[in-house]
């Protein structure tokens, strides 16, 4: 009987010390797997600013005595709001490297950074302080564990003919990526469509134009550069600024080297978008990459098919006609409390 016992005993440890050795290589393979994805966001939070008035900045709207009557409760709700759509993007973890677009200042990402699911991973921030009126800029954040930023800087907007003018900075950042490619990325927010559109469009045709002596000098030095060009154009992929300045397309054949493709270019001409205005869906918030990183054998890695909008019904308003559009936190001084005036895009890149 006692060496039944004994048996029933020695072989009970053995099974368990199977399954904990089963469990954790399940759990090692699915890190594994997991490591291989980088989730890539690209976000206009609609006007997230912090409840206190910067001098010299037009953001008294934002502020509890201001028109929008801005107060902490809706600030904090907010921020969890932002941070569930964000870990919302991917079923398997949170975005390595997420571009905001139309943030007040670092203070606001750092709260948001640390709301959760986004304060799982240890968020690095870049951020510069733009010359734009409002007091908005953009920022990138990225996980350290993927990234190792090697070189940023803003790209000042600066218009010859318009000294008055002022706009938000292009965002750039270079950065080592699992310490063996390197990624150049640029955030931006451009001029909006304010006065008309073709009254406008000079603004974002000269900020394509920045961006496009940028991007040509990096390839200069290396052909085969890898470029993520991520924002809010205020453009959609068949405009001007982008489709001609830019020069970013939507060909698929004969890609030639050091090309541009937007990769929410079939998206637009299938009647998608990002932002809905007069009820018609247009794609401001554009994700373009360079041609190497199409289907590249070595490292970073996508397809043609690999960026997507994230239009869950949770942050979608319907009307009462049945029509969707994203559920924003105001509209001109009347509170909703919703998510933002834009849908989020997502991209996702393999490492190989």
């Amino acid at each position: 009987m006692a060496k039944n016992k004994t048996f029933l005993i020695a072989l009970s440890t053995l099974f368990g010390l199977f399954l904990f050795v089963s469990c954790a290589q399940q759990k090692e393979n699915s890190q594994l797997a997991s490591s291989d994805r980088i989730i890539v966001a690209e976000y206009n939070v609609e006007n997230l600013f912090n409840l206190t008035h910067d001098e010299g900045k037009a953001d008294e709207e934002f502020t509890p005595e201001g028109e929008n009557k801005w107060n902490k409760e809706r600030y904090d709700k907010k921020l969890v709001d932002l941070a569930k759509v964000l870990g919302a993007l991917d079923k398997t973890q949170t975005p390595d490297l997420i571009g905001l677009i139309e943030i007040e200042n670092r203070a606001v990402v750092e709260d948001l950074i640390k709301t959760a699911p986004l304060n799982q991973k240890e968020y690095v921030i870049v951020h510069h302080e733009s010359p734009d009126f409002r007091g908005i800029d953009v920022a990138l954040v990225y996980n350290p564990l993927v990234f190792k930023e090697l070189h940023n800087e803003a790209i000042r907007i600066s218009m010859p003919d318009d000294k008055e003018f002022t706009t938000r900075d292009i965002l750039y950042v270079k950065a080592l990526v699992k310490s063996k490619d390197t990624l150049h990325v640029f955030v931006n927010h451009w001029s909006s469509r304010r006065g008309g559109e073709d009254d406008s469009e000079p603004k974002r045709v000269f900020a394509a134009q920045l961006l496009r002596n940028k991007v040509d000098s990096i390839q200069k030095k290396n052909a085969d550069a890898k470029v993520l060009i991520m924002g809010d154009m205020n453009d959609e992929p068949t405009n001007k600024s982008i489709l001609e300045t830019l020069k970013a397309t939507g060909n698929k054949e004969n890609v030639a080297k050091g090309e541009l493709y937007n990769l929410m270019f079939d998206k637009k001409q299938n009647g998608e978008g990002t932002y809905l205005f007069k009820g018609n869906w247009n794609m401001l918030d554009n994700v373009i990459i360079s041609q190497s990183m199409i289907n590249s054998n070595k490292n970073l890695s996508c397809t043609y098919t690999s960026a997507s909008i994230f239009k869950e019904d949770w942050i979608l308003f319907t009307n009462n006609k049945g029509e969707k559009s994203p559920s924003r936190t105001y509209g001109g001084s009347n509170y909703y409390g919703g998510f933002s005036d834009h849908l989020p895009v997502s991209l996702e890149l393999i490492f190989k």
